[in-house]
C-alpha cells in the first residue's frame, strides 16, 4: 500500500511539473534557429513553438517559424510566439498579433516581416515606413504560396 501511495504521489508531481507548457528565454549570440541553423542575433525578430509537451524550438525570425511549421505535426503545437518589434526580448502571442510587412524594415531571413501586440502600434509604424498589414491567418496563407 505505501509503494502504491508513492508512486501516485509521484505521476502527480510529474504530471503538473514535467510538461511545463511555457515559453524559454532566447540566449542571443548563442541559441540557434531550428529551422535554418543560423545564430539567432536579432532581438525584435525571433520567435518560438513550443509543443503540449512542453519542447521548445527556437527562430532567428517568424518566416522561419512558418517555415518549419510545413515538416511538424502542427497539432501538436501550444503556443506560437513571435518577438514583439517594439519590445526587443518580448515574445508575444502570435496568433494574435499583427503583422508588418515592409521593406523599409528588414528581418533576418529577408522577409521583412515584423510582430506587434496591436493593431494599432503595427498601423503606426506601417504610417511611417509603409507596407502592408495582415494577421496571423493571412500571414500564414501568404506564406503556403
Amino acid at each position: 500500500m505505501q509503494t502504491l501511495k508513492l508512486f501516485s504521489i509521484s505521476l502527480l508531481l510529474f504530471t503538473v511539473f514535467g510538461c511545463n507548457v511555457s515559453p524559454k528565454p532566447i540566449d542571443y549570440g548563442n541559441d540557434g534557429c531550428h529551422f535554418c541553423k543560423m545564430t539567432i542575433v536579432d532581438k525584435v525578430h525571433a520567435a518560438e513553438i513550443v509543443t503540449k509537451k512542453g519542447k521548445v524550438y527556437k527562430f532567428d525570425a517568424t518566416e522561419c517559424m512558418i517555415h518549419f511549421m510545413k515538416e511538424f505535426d502542427t497539432s501538436e503545437i501550444a503556443l506560437y510566439l513571435s518577438n514583439n518589434y517594439l519590445e526587443p526580448e518580448t515574445l508575444i502571442d502570435a496568433t494574435n498579433a499583427t503583422f508588418l510587412i515592409s521593406k523599409n524594415v528588414p528581418s533576418p531571413m529577408g522577409a521583412f516581416l515584423s510582430a506587434f501586440k496591436t493593431k494599432e502600434d503595427a498601423a503606426k509604424i506601417k504610417a511611417d515606413k509603409g507596407g502592408k498589414l495582415y494577421s496571423w491567418e493571412a500571414l500564414l496563407t501568404k506564406f503556403q504560396n
